[in-house]
């Protein structure tokens, strides 16, 4: 990474920190980190994440929620098969209801962005998300037109919510 940023010039490029446990994990990383004067995403993909979000938002500048990781450690799986993972729309709606909202930047102010099949394959997932204020959302090629239209009527609905407004949804990202 300073080899990137200090002998190629690419200075917009940010750290992310895989499986995060624990918020002394976080405390160690970012420690380290700091020497090197460097903007530190963690992936937001283990439940513990989700639930002390507010303890890992004292550390990280931003999340990256990996929605399959997520699901799959959440519902103890090995793979996300898709019946299942349309069948738990509900669990997940819970999850992102009991605190996933923090992870998305609408109360720490941090940048939270989601990677992963689900938002691709799932329009009402990816409707979820822009409701909760999430700031930027990756997608398959080949459901890029699909989303993004999903998007612009989701944000269109949401014109003049009070929510909304105070979000700051910057877009989807290929």
């Amino acid at each position: 990474m300073k080899r990137v940023r200090d002998e190629m010039g690419l200075k917009n490029l940010i750290l992310v920190i895989p499986f995060c446990r624990i918020v002394e994990e976080a405390r160690k990383v970012i420690a380290e980190m700091e020497k090197n004067g460097l903007q530190i995403y963690a992936m937001c993909e283990i439940p513990n994440n989700v639930l002390l979000i507010e303890e890992f938002s004292e550390f990280f500048d931003g999340f990256s929620i990996g929605s399959n990781d997520l699901t799959q450690l959440t519902l103890a799986l090995i793979e996300t098969p898709n019946y299942l993972l349309q069948n738990s729309m509900s669990e997940i709606r819970e999850l992102g209801n009991n605190g996933n909202d923090c992870a998305l930047g609408a109360k720490n102010g941090r940048h939270s962005g989601t990677y992963g099949q689900a938002p691709s394959e799932f329009p009402e997932i990816a409707e979820f998300l822009v409701k909760l204020g999430i700031d930027s959302i990756s997608l398959n090629p080949d459901s890029v037109m699909k989303i993004t239209l999903k998007v612009l009527e989701t944000e269109k609905e949401m014109e003049g919510n009070e929510k909304y407004l105070n979000s700051k949804l910057t877009g989807i990202h290929q």
